[in-house]
């Protein structure tokens, strides 16, 4: 197994290389030359630690089954997710399952790939004697999930971008109060896109890059993405009866990682009839699958919501699907990203008929999300954060007779406090280990968002 980047200038790597690269040289993404095809039939009544050994091996040949295997029974213990299953599924009713994926350290689905991430990162630097310094964005879990995922390990240092003011109080000091000498909170006056633009200034620099050996753990890592199909193939087997069965998932999607990882799913085989990309007011990929269009926002055009991880106004990962859909023509894809940068979008209306049902897309509004986590409790006794409830609305819009949905929970309600009482009137039960949170110091630097202010801080901090 090679990796070739989107815009098709990059000489193919493994997938150790890549696990430290983040970009590829040519600005593009890294993507697998081919998908690996399941085996449904072998992995049915297989744990998740059996279904992550057939998934990963097929992505990471390069590492030692009897070392990977070893990875993936230490991240994926019970311990640290709460369960024997990582990512249970909780039937609401006949045909309408929750995917709980919200069980890790940080109460959010960013856990399950990140805290494989970290681990793979550990072992291959240790192998090489390298060390690596994590430059990243966040708009909410991400951050929290990757710096709870590397903090310690004295191989790594981790630079995490994040917005004032735009992310729940509980996100942000799940973040800002760690204290750990490898890890920096940076935090910056603007919008989550302001620090997206930071980091890939930042990695465009590649004498930069490679001097300060920075490298990525946020979705543009093809690592987490592989990570993150193991669970929508585990889940297809607890919701299924049969290998034919096919059913819907319906995905709160920002930035695409995890809408992309039901996808490479797909294309390995996983009988998936449609993924319905679910979006809040932030409607860039609605409006891609609504219309053909894809422009990006300005970061004044970004609306404040309660569900911040979707408060983007470019989605990073979008570009390796349009590769799957253009062909894997890398000519194309660096066109219509020439668009993308000069005209602030492109025209993908030659590409949207091709979807068929196999792809369908809402939005929802803050109305809808207080709605739907009112209804949700009131219907299952259940509480969803409003990520979840955005996912929940737009896939209850797209459902259709006789084809089970499966909706992705993203993170645990207590995140959100603010969002539920509106909703429902009562505070959501605060985690075991959380209780003292809101009394820790907090360790943040306040940073302008510019490229040589963080670079400089880099330099400063770096042995």
């Amino acid at each position: 197994m090679r990796y070739i980047s989107t815009r098709g200038k990059a000489e193919p790597k493994s997938f150790t290389d890549i696990l430290l690269e983040g970009l590829a040289s040519d600005g593009g993404l890294y993507m697998p030359e081919e998908y690996p095809q399941l085996d449904l039939k072998e992995l049915r009544g297989k744990s998740y630690i059996d279904v992550a050994n057939f998934v990963l091996s097929r992505y990471a040949p390069d590492i030692p089954v009897a070392d990977l295997h070893r990875i993936i029974d230490r991240t994926y213990r019970a311990k640290t997710f709460g369960t024997r299953e990582i990512t249970p599924l909780k039937m609401l009713e006949p045909g309408l399952g929750l995917l709980q994926l919200s069980n890790g350290p940080t109460l959010a689905f960013k856990d399950v790939p990140l805290q494989l991430l970290g681990n793979l990162m550990q072992y291959v630097l240790e192998e090489k004697g390298e060390q690596l310094n994590i430059l990243g964005a966040t708009s909410g879990d991400t951050g929290s999930a990757a710096e709870y995922a590397v903090q310690g390990k004295t191989c790594m240092n981790i630079f995490m971008l994040s917005p004032y003011g735009r992310m729940s109080r509980f996100q942000q000091r799940q973040m800002y109060t760690l204290k750990e000498r490898n890890i920096h909170n940076l935090v910056v006056d603007g919008t989550f896109d302001d620090c997206q633009a930071v980091v890939k200034e930042v990695n465009a620099d590649a004498e930069f890059k490679k001097k300060y050996k920075l490298g990525a753990v946020n979705s543009i890592n093809w690592a987490r993405v592989a990570a993150q199909v193991v669970y929508y193939v585990y889940a297809y087997l607890q919701g299924s009866s049969h290998d034919s069965l096919k059913v819907d998932f319906s995905v709160p999607s920002g930035n695409f990682g995890n809408a992309l990882a039901a996808h490479v799913a797909r294309q390995m085989g996983l009988p998936i009839r449609s993924i319905i990309v679910a979006t809040n007011e932030n409607d860039v990929l609605y409006e891609f699958f609504a219309t053909g269009i894809y422009r990006v926002r300005k970061g004044n055009e970004v609306a404040v919501t309660s569900s911040p991880s979707m408060d983007i106004a470019s989605a990073s990962n979008f570009e390796r699907f349009i590769f799957d859909s253009v062909d894997r023509d890398p000519e194309l894809v660096c066109d219509l990203w020439d668009d993308l940068k000069e005209k602030g979008s492109f025209d993908g209306r030659f590409i949207t008929p091709r979807f068929g049902y196999t792809w369908q897309s809402g939005r929802a509004s803050e109305a809808d999300v207080d709605f739907t986590i009112r209804e949700t409790y009131e219907k299952y006794g259940v509480i969803i954060d409003p990520h979840t409830a955005v996912g929940m609305y737009v896939g209850l819009q797209c459902r259709r007779q006789r084809t089970p949905l499966i909706v992705d929970e993203t993170a645990q309600p207590a995140k959100f406090e603010d969002a539920i009482r509106r909703s429902i009137g009562i505070s959501p039960p605060v985690p075991k280990g959380y209780e003292d949170l809101a009394d820790l110091p907090e360790h943040t630097t306040r940073i302008e968002p510019n490229a040589d202010a963080v670079k400089q801080f880099i330099i400063a901090h770096v042995k």
